[in-house]
C-alpha cells in the first residue's frame, strides 16, 4: 500500500532527472567539447597519389656524358737515396758509376678528367697532376695522348690540360646553382684504376665549406660513391650535363662512405675561363687576415647576432691598409650584403674584380662605421700579415 503511494513520486523524480540530464548534454557538453578541441590539423583534399616513379634507367645520361670522361695517368720522377757509405773515402772505390749517382724511380698515380671542348681542353683537379713530370690521357675509345698543363688554381683545386686529338667529345655544362638537395646525380671516373665506372646517388647538400680541402670552398655534397681515382671526374645530372668535378671524400677506411664532394660546375667554369684568358685565376684581394665572430666574441663586443668577421691582421701597404681598415674592426656587411662568416666574406672579396670598390660597414671601438676599399689582385705567394 505504501509502495503504491510512493510510486508516483519516484516516477516524477526520474523524469525530472532525465530532463535535466538531456538539457546538460545538449547545452553544456558541446561547449566543453569545443573548449577541448583546440588542435588544428591540415588534411589533404587531393585524392590523387603523388607519383614517385623515376626513370627505369640512367643509361641515356651516361651515354651522353661518359665519352667526355677520361683517365689521367701521371708519372713523377722521384730521386733515389745514395748509398750511406758512398761518401766514405775508404769504401767509395767499391761503388760503380751507377751506384755513385742517386737512382731515380717513377711514381705513377691515377685520376680522372673531363673533356670540355673539341679543341682538346680538359678539366681535372690540381692535386691529380701536381708535380707530375708526365701526364697521359686515355679516352674511352682507347686513344691516348700526352697532356700539356695550361694552368692550375690550387686555391680551388682546379687544373686545365690540353691534348691534341681530333673528334673530341666535349661535355655539356649544366647549371649547378639550381641544384636542390635530393636531385639525382651520377659520378663518372676511374676508381682504383679498374676502368671507367658510374655510380649513382643524390645531392646530399650544397654550399659545403669549412672542410679544409681548399682555400675557396663551395662544394656539392653527394652520396654517389666516389673513391680514389675518381678525383677530377664528372658529376652529372640526369640529363647527362656536367654539374661538378669530383674532388674529395670523407672516409675513415680509405673507401667511399657516402660523403663525397664536388666543385660546382659554375665555379669550375669561372676559374677555367680566367686560366685560359690570363694563365691563372684572378681574384680580388684586400690583404687582411680575418676571424669569424663566435658566440664568445659576439658577447664580448655586445653584438646582437652571432655573425660577421673581425680583422685579425693587415698586410702593410696592402689595399686594406691604404683604405684605413684597422685591426679589431668588426665587419658586418660588404656591399650591402650581411656577412655570416669568414668563408662568405673571403668569397665576396675574391669575386670582386681587382680595382673595384668594396663598401663595408660594421663596428669600430663600439661605434658603427663605414669604409670603402679598392681590391687588388690576389698575389700568388703567401704575403706577410702584420699581427697586433
Amino acid at each position: 500500500m505504501l509502495v503504491r503511494k510512493l510510486l508516483p513520486y519516484f516516477v516524477q523524480g526520474t523524469v525530472i532527472g532525465l530532463v535535466i540530464g538531456l538539457i546538460f548534454y545538449f547545452f553544456a557538453m558541446p561547449n566543453a567539447i569545443q573548449q577541448r578541441s583546440v588542435v588544428e590539423i591540415k588534411e589533404s583534399r587531393n585524392a590523387t597519389v603523388v607519383s614517385t616513379d623515376g626513370p627505369a634507367s640512367y643509361a641515356n645520361a651516361v651515354a651522353i656524358a661518359a665519352p667526355s670522361v677520361v683517365n689521367i695517368n701521371t708519372t713523377k720522377l722521384v730521386g733515389g737515396r745514395q748509398h750511406p757509405l758512398y761518401n766514405d773515402p775508404t769504401f767509395r772505390r767499391f761503388f760503380n758509376d751507377q751506384q755513385r749517382s742517386p737512382m731515380q724511380r717513377k711514381d705513377n698515380s691515377l685520376g680522372s678528367g673531363v673533356i670540355i671542348s673539341e679543341q682538346g681542353y680538359i678539366l681535372t683537379n690540381n692535386h691529380v697532376i701536381a708535380g707530375a713530370d708526365e701526364i697521359q690521357v686515355v679516352l674511352t675509345d682507347g686513344r691516348q695522348a700526352d697532356a700539356q698543363v695550361i694552368g692550375t688554381d690550387p686555391e680551388t683545386d682546379v687544373a686545365v690540360l690540353k691534348i691534341s686529338l681530333d673528334n673530341l667529345p666535349g661535355i655539356t655544362f649544366g647549371q649547378s646553382d639550381v641544384l636542390r638537395v635530393g636531385d639525382v646525380v651520377l659520378a663518372i671516373g676511374n676508381p682504383f684504376g679498374v676502368g671507367q665506372t658510374v655510380t649513382q646517388g643524390i645531392v646530399s647538400a650544397t654550399e659545403r665549406s669549412h672542410l679544409g680541402i681548399s682555400t675557396y670552398e663551395n662544394f656539392i655534397q653527394t652520396d654517389a660513391a666516389i673513391n680514389p681515382g675518381n678525383s677530377g671526374g664528372a658529376l652529372i645530372n640526369a640529363a647527362g650535363e656536367l654539374i661538378g668535378i669530383n674532388t674529395a671524400i670523407y672516409t675513415r677506411s680509405g673507401g667511399s662512405q657516402g660523403v663525397g664532394f664536388a666543385i660546382p660546375a659554375n665555379t669550375v667554369k669561372m676559374v677555367m675561363k680566367q686560366i685560359l684568358e690570363h694563365g691563372r685565376a684572378i681574384r680580388g684581394w684586400l690583404g687582411i687576415e680575418i676571424q669569424t665572430i663566435t658566440p664568445a666574441l659576439a658577447e664580448s663586443f655586445g653584438l646582437l647576432e652571432v655573425r660577421g668577421i673581425i680583422i685579425a691582421g693587415i698586410m702593410p701597404q696592402g689595399p686594406a691598409d691604404h683604405a684605413g681598415i684597422e685591426t679589431g674592426d668588426i665587419i658586418l656587411q660588404i656591399n650591402g650584403e650581411a656577412i655570416v662568416d669568414g668563408t662568405e666574406a673571403l668569397n665576396l672579396i675574391a669575386q670582386t674584380a681587382p680595382g673595384n670598390e668594396l663598401h663595408m660597414s660594421g663596428i669600430r671601438q663600439g661605434k658603427p662605421f663605414t669604409i670603402t676599399a679598392h681590391t687588388s689582385s690576389r698575389p700568388l705567394p703567401e704575403s706577410h700579415i702584420r699581427r697586433q
